[in-house]
């Protein structure tokens, strides 16, 4: 089972404090990079996983999708997203992306926003997405940048192995990572651009749009805090389409 970090009540508090949870997707920085890569979503049966406040949820409802379904470990997160949320046609339920299971070709779009770094198992949970889909199907997501993890987080970290090493600015070294954001002890893995472009392509996607996101001039005219990410990326945005035959 994933860690459900977002139930911890110091970690929920400052996750609470936060532009992106105060203002909804205006307060993401990177949603205006991230719609860009969404379809038409008049029509559309749509999944998001880790859904959190549920912004996504109902932004996509309110474009015309024909269903939305928010996907999230924690109850906290789910409270907060029914408590905003009074539009029938948008569900919410409890689930571990960890031990996901979904029906087979029931969906049109499946979007993530800075989820998939949290799961330990990315490859399984790329197959079943990729199942989920409709022939044609896109999954759009949000990840961690790995240059960003890798530069900004130093700290004990897990190998694929079981080894205990010392990361600092240390790429190439995969694995499960400890880091102290909002709370002590918060369990993320990484993994180097290639393995996660190369875990799409195993899972049978078809990689269409990659984004190395870092703030604008007008970003950091918004935001002047986010001077601090200009150097590196902060975010990996992907766009990929189930267009092989499973």
């Amino acid at each position: 089972m994933a860690q459900n970090i977002y139930d911890n009540p110091d970690f929920f508090d400052g996750y609470s404090q936060l532009p992106r949870s105060r203002e909804g997707l205006d307060g993401a920085p990177e949603w205006p990079a991230l719609r860009a890569m969404l379809p038409r979503l008049q029509g559309l049966r749509i999944l998001d996983l880790g859904c959190g406040y549920g912004w996504f949820c109902r932004w996509a409802q309110a474009q015309g999708a024909a269903s939305v379904l928010g996907l999230d470990l924690s109850t906290l997160m789910l409270d907060r997203a029914r408590a905003m949320t009074t539009d029938p046609g948008i569900a919410y339920e409890q689930a571990d992306l960890e031990q996901l299971d979904l029906s087979r070709h029931t969906f049109d779009l499946i979007y993530s926003s800075l989820a998939f770094h949290y799961v330990r198992d990315l490859p399984q949970l790329l197959r079943v997405i990729r199942a989920a889909l409709a022939p044609g199907g896109r999954l759009v997501f949000s990840i961690e940048h790995p240059i960003y993890m890798a530069s900004m987080q130093p700290g004990w970290l897990t190998t694929e192995d079981g080894r205990r090493v010392w990361a600092l600015d240390s790429y190439q070294i995969e694995g499960k990572r400890e880091t102290d954001w909002l709370a002590k002890g918060v369990v993320k893995y990484h993994r180097t651009m290639g393995t996660l472009i190369n875990a799409l392509i195993a899972a049978r996607f078809a990689v269409q749009r990659v984004e190395d996101w870092g703030p604008t001039e007008a970003d950091l005219a918004r935001q002047p805090t986010l001077a601090e990410e200009v150097d590196r990326p902060m975010m990996l945005l992907i766009r990929a389409e189930a267009a092989l035959r499973p």
